[in-house]
C-alpha cells in the first residue's frame, strides 16, 4: 500500500495533553505511512512529502480519530428490534432466546456482520464480548437457576475469527463459563481461547480480557477465578456490573467479592456499573478501576443514569462503549455521545456535568486509555496506527462552524460520515463496507437468523 497525504483538513486530534478544543486545528494535514501516522502538522504540507504517495484532499472535512468502543457484543448485531418492552432480563430472554441453538457458523456470521457495521458507522477498535459457551438462561432473582450444555471451543474462536476477517481492531473478551467444571478446568478452557488469539494479527487482536461474570455467577469463588485468570495471562476484567434495577441489594452484596478476591486495581473495569453507592464509588476509584458507559443501551433497556460525573472527580478512567446492536438498534457512535451527554444533564439539572469535549474524548484517547491500547489507537497521534474518519459538515450543510469540536459532536453524524480508514486503508465508504465478504455476510446473518427462528418457532 502506498503512503497516504491527508490534505485540507480540519483535524480534531484528540492527542493527550490537548485541552478544550482537543487538539483541533482548523487546515491541517497528516502522512500515513505503513499503517501508521508518520507526521501531521497544520497549513500545507511540505512539497517533498508529496511525491510517490496517494493523496487524499478532504476540502475541509473533519478528520478525527476512530471511535473506540469500550464494551460491546457484536454477535447481536442480527438480532435487533427484539425485547423493546422489557428490561436487562427479559431483553435477554428475547434477543439471548432466538440464538439459544446457534452453530459455530451462525455466530461467526453474526458477529462479522456486527464488526462490519461498527466499521461501516466509524468504529474502528472494539472491546468485543463473545458470546459464552453455555447458553443463556432466565435469572430469576439475578440468579441462574438452570445451567445448560458446554458449546463448543470453536463456537468462541469463530466470533474472534469473524472480528479478525473484518478488518476491526479488538480487545477480545472471553467468559469463564464457571457454571461447568473446576476452577481447573475453566482457567483451562480460558487457555484455549488465549493461543487461539496469540496466533492472529497482533495489529487487529490488540488484546485478551476476562468478562467478568460475578453478576451473574452462583459460585462463591467465581471472583477468585476471575483473578487468576488475569494475573496468569496477564489481562484485564470487565465486569457486567450493578446495570439492572432488579435486585439491587443482591448485586451490590458482590462487590465486596471482588474487592475481597484482590481484583479491584487498573485491570478492573466495571461495565455499566449504575446502581452505584458513593461508597462503591470512592472503592473503586481509590483501587485504581475503570468504567465502561454505554448510555444508548442504558436508556433502551431502562436500567438508569449512570454517575459519570461523580466518577470522573474521583478520578476513575471511563470510556463509552455501544453495548449490543440488540440493544442500541443503530451503531452510531454520535447518538450515543449525545444520549450520554442528555441524559446526564436531564439528571443533574447542570450542563457543565457533560460537555461535547468530554464525550468525544470518552469514546476515542478515554476508552483506548481505559482498555490500555491508547499507545496504539484512540487518538491521531504519531506513531499511533492511522484509524480515522472523514465527516463532512457541509453535506449535509450543519451550518457556520462556531464551535467546530462541538458542532462535530452535536450536529454531526453518520449523516456526514464520508469515510472510514484503518491503518490509512478504506474500510468503508458512505457507510458501505469495502470488505468482500460483506455482501455474503447480508445473506448468511438471514439465512442464520431465520433458520433459528422457524428451530425455535418464532414468527418470521
Amino acid at each position: 500500500m502506498n503512503d497516504l497525504l491527508v490534505t485540507g483538513a480540519r483535524l480534531i486530534t484528540v492527542a493527550e495533553g490537548t485541552g478544550e478544543d482537543l487538539g483541533y486545528v482548523e487546515r491541517g494535514w497528516m502522512l500515513v505511512r505503513d499503517g501508521r501516522i508518520a507526521a501531521l502538522g497544520e497549513g500545507d504540507p511540505a512539497a517533498d512529502l508529496a511525491p510517490g504517495v496517494d493523496v487524499l484532499d478532504v476540502a475541509g472535512a473533519f478528520v478525527a480519530p476512530g471511535f473506540v468502543s469500550t464494551h460491546s457484543h457484536l454477535f447481536t448485531s442480527a438480532s435487533r428490534g427484539l425485547g423493546v418492552a422489557e428490561t436487562l432480563y427479559g431483553w435477554c430472554d428475547s434477543m439471548l432466546g432466538l440464538i439459544r441453538e446457534a452453530t459455530p457458523e451462525d455466530i461467526y456470521w453474526t458477529t462479522l456482520h456486527g464488526s462490519l457495521d461498527f466499521l461501516g458507522n466509524g468504529v474502528t477498535t472494539a472491546y468485543d464480548f463473545t458470546d459464552p459457551r453455555i447458553p443463556w438462561e432466565p435469572m430469576v432473582g439475578g440468579v441462574r437457576e438452570v445451567v445448560g450444555t458446554l458449546r463448543p471451543l470453536e463456537y468462541q474462536t469463530r466470533q474472534i475469527d469473524a472480528k479478525h476477517d473484518a478488518g476491526l481492531r479488538f480487545v477480545n473478551s472471553t467468559p469463564l463459563d464457571d457454571a461447568q467444571g473446576s476452577a481447573d478446568d475453566v482457567l483451562e478452557r480460558f487457555g484455549e481461547v488465549m493461543a487461539h488469539v496469540a496466533g492472529l494479527d497482533p495489529t487487529l487482536a490488540l488484546g485478551n480480557a476476562v468478562t467478568g461474570s460475578v453478576q451473574w455467577s452462583n459460585r462463591p469463588d467465581a471472583a477468585e477465578i476471575e483473578v487468576e485468570a488475569m494475573r496468569r495471562w496477564g489481562v484485564v476484567n470487565q465486569a457486567h456490573f450493578l446495570e439492572t434495577r432488579e435486585a439491587v441489594e443482591h448485586q451490590r452484596s458482590k462487590f465486596s467479592l471482588y474487592a475481597d478476591a484482590g481484583a479491584l486495581g487498573p485491570g478492573m473495569i466495571f461495565g455499566h456499573f449504575i446502581q452505584t453507592t458513593p461508597e462503591i464509588i470512592a472503592a473503586a476509584a481509590e483501587s485504581g478501576s475503570g468504567m465502561s458507559w454505554q448510555p444508548s443501551s442504558n436508556g433502551r433497556l431502562a436500567s438508569g443514569t449512570a454517575k459519570v460525573p461523580q466518577m470522573l472527580e474521583a478520578g476513575m478512567t471511563v470510556g463509552m462503549g455501544l453495548d449490543d446492536q440488540a440493544c442500541t438498534d443503530v451503531s452510531d457512535p454520535w447518538q450515543n455521545m449525545r444520549v450520554g451527554m442528555f441524559s446526564v444533564r436531564a439528571e443533574t439539572g447542570r450542563p457543565l456535568d457533560m460537555m461535547p469535549e468530554t464525550v468525544l474524548r470518552l469514546h476515542t484517547l478515554g476508552g483506548a486509555q481505559l482498555l490500555g491500547v491508547a499507545d496504539r489507537v484512540g487518538s491521531l497521534e504519531v506513531g499511533k496506527l492511522a484509524d480515522f474518519v472523514v465527516v463532512d459538515p457541509e453535506d449535509p450543510d450543519v451550518g457556520p462552524l462556531w464551535h467546530p469540536v462541538r458542532s462535530y459532536v452535536l450536529a454531526c453524524g453518520l449523516r456526514n460520515l464520508k469515510g472510514v480508514y484503518v491503518g490509512g486503508r478504506l474500510v468503508a465508504q458512505e457507510g458501505r463496507s469495502t470488505n468482500p465478504l460483506a455482501p455474503e455476510s447480508r445473506v448468511k446473518v438471514r439465512e442464520a437468523l431465520g433458520g433459528l427462528a422457524a428451530r425455535g418457532g418464532w414468527p418470521r
